[in-house]
């Protein structure tokens, strides 16, 4: 009776919020373990689908860096990164896109769709959903060239809004387009921040192989936007971590209602940090 019990309490403690967030948008990008380990990538497609049927709409937003690098390695090129970035020539990116759109993409459609759910996969190019512009690293001042690495000039959240209609959860590979045609390989982290501000989503979520950001080795279960610069000038926010809290950041301030950072590493990680009263990460908010 007291497991049962446990399970009722659960359910209780989750209805305020599944009240609070039915009909809102929560954009989830989606990488790391989270993604390619199985009962990781199982649970994840649970929570997608579980989400969908409560009424909340999740739009999912994928990496694929180790695959890209693992293809890239079997046909003997060499993967080369500035600035955390992966320069992009021609041949890479065709790379990029096989891998993004035709292998890693559908690989988590498939997922959601043997667990229940309605998937549909997308890249940047369909229904001129990102357009995006040439991006540049920028080093002692001087701009240097990553070939067909890009920036979210704009995004076009129409077909997004079209699926969410039909009841479909939308999976987006991270390419981009310009005016002249040319592909773009953008960092997923950007570009799902930037389709949350276009579609004013209620939560953005960021899945990374952490508990979430760590201020003196413990983990914050909540961080306000303005003492966030100071926490980075003292470098109690550093590395890798500075360009996931900034992608957060613009993201609220893109109107967003709150962004988190959160472990993808545990199982029902999303369902976790939005249904308990805890959650299991980092929360970002605008203000108290």
């Amino acid at each position: 009776m007291k497991r049962f019990m446990e399970k009722v309490n659960t359910l209780i403690e989750s209805f305020p919020y599944i009240k609070e967030f039915n009909g809102k948008t929560v954009v989830i990008k989606y990488g790391g373990h989270a993604m390619t380990e199985e009962s990781l990538s199982r649970s994840f497609a649970l929570d997608m689908v579980l989400l969908k049927l409560i009424g909340i709409n999740p739009v999912i937003v994928h990496g694929g860096g180790p695959q890209i690098g693992e293809l890239l390695k079997q046909i003997g090129k060499k993967s080369e990164f500035i600035g955390g970035m992966r320069v992009t020539d021609n041949e890479t990116m065709d790379i990029v896109e096989m891998v993004l759109v035709g292998k890693v993409n559908k690989e988590i459609v498939n997922n959601i769709n043997m667990v229940g759910g309605k998937a549909v996969g997308l890249s940047g190019k369909d229904g001129g959903l990102i357009k995006a512009k040439k991006l540049y690293h920028v080093e002692s001042g001087k701009e240097i060239d990553m070939g067909q690495v890009g920036a979210v000039q704009n995004i076009n959240p129409e077909v997004l809004v079209t699926l969410d209609r039909e009841r479909f959860i939308p999976v987006i590979a991270p390419i981009g387009f310009d005016d002249n045609g040319t592909t773009y390989n953008i960092n997923a982290d950007t570009a799902a921040g930037k389709i949350a501000e276009a579609l004013k989503a209620e939560k953005f979520i960021l899945l990374t192989d952490v508990e979430g950001v760590l201020i003196g080795g413990n983990l914050a279960s909540t961080l306000v936007k303005a003492d966030i610069p100071s926490l980075i000038e003292k470098k109690e926010i550093s590395g890798g971590m500075i360009p996931k809290v900034n992608c957060c950041l613009e993201a609220i301030d893109g109107g967003v209602g709150k962004a988190h950072i959160i472990n993808g590493t545990v199982e029902h990680a999303v369902l976790l940090e939005i249904f308990t009263d805890a959650g299991i990460g980092t929360e970002i908010i605008a203000g108290r």
